[in-house]
């Protein structure tokens, strides 16, 4: 019997959280593009007793995450892939997010499905950001859902000139991360597989401390100030419910996203926090 393999594609605090709590028994494999976090990581998983294995990977090349894939599927039976690798808008340009959080996302999808098995199942940490702005036309929805990764970049709807910074651009990518499911969800479902994808809040991890420590940092203190939890969240609460996705209870659940978000959202549209910029 082949082993089963769990991927896990960025390995900060909720890729961490997720791996622990879903790869016990399993062969992991983690990657991530920073060599000096994969390898914190994987240190401490493997002391911890689990089974580890690593790869660096950029998901903005195809050729680094099809090489990813393949290497996941040498190991055995490809059962969960989970991707967290992101740019937060504070980190880079609006080319740059578009860049990693949008068209690599769409690469991970195409490339994991064509090695993902039977009762398998994706997922990826979205963000709340995906629900901030108003809804998109729907031929642009159609666009950002269905065009191929490789023409992604070239849409007119994401040219500077409709993407003007980098607030927008990481709220569009996190758009088009719910549009990507749920067209992935069609293809992968061929192959007996499912996808979703998660739309966390603020999460108490270092990228998230980066942000609250930023120039806009009193803007995400707002949302936390003005959600009904009013508190970040720990990676582990994200780690549950990834948990849950990924298994038997959740096998009728494809091509969806879930907010955990302490509430911010409705906050938003209650008009009671702003958008931080």
């Amino acid at each position: 019997m082949k082993k089963e393999v769990m991927v896990v594609i960025g390995s900060g605090g909720i890729g961490l959280a997720i791996a622990r709590r879903s790869g016990f028994g399993k062969t992991i494999l983690l990657s991530d593009f920073n060599q000096s976090v994969l390898d914190s990581t994987a240190k401490e998983m493997a002391t911890a007793g689990y089974e580890v294995e690593t790869q660096l990977v950029d998901v903005a090349s195809r050729e680094s995450v099809k090489a990813l894939a393949d290497k996941a599927a040498s190991l055995g039976d490809v059962m969960q892939v989970v991707n967290t690798a992101g740019l937060s808008p504070n980190m880079a340009p609006a080319e740059k997010i578009l860049e990693v959080d949008l068209y690599g996302s769409a690469v991970v999808f195409e490339e994991f499905e064509n090695v993902i098995s039977q009762h398998g199942s994706g997922l990826i940490i979205s963000s709340m950001a995906g629900h901030m702005t108003p809804a998109l036309p729907v031929e642009v929805q159609n666009a950002l859902a269905f065009t191929p990764a490789d023409e992604l970049l070239a849409l007119e709807c994401l040219n500077s000139k409709n993407v003007p910074d980098s607030m927008s651009a990481y709220c569009i990518a996190k758009t088009a991360n719910h549009l990507r499911v749920q067209a992935a969800c069609l293809s992968w479902g061929e192959r007996g597989a499912r996808v979703n994808s998660i739309s966390p809040g603020v999460i108490s991890t270092p990228l998230a401390q980066y942000e609250l420590n930023s120039e806009i940092g009193d803007g995400y203190r707002a949302f936390i100030a003005g959600s009904p939890s009013k508190r970040l969240a720990s990676p582990d609460e994200v780690a549950v419910l990834a948990d849950y996705l990924f298994g038997k209870d959740a096998s009728f659940i494809t091509g969806s996203d879930i907010l955990i978000d302490g509430g911010v959202i409705a906050a938003m549209r209650a008009n009671k926090v702003q958008l931080p910029g």
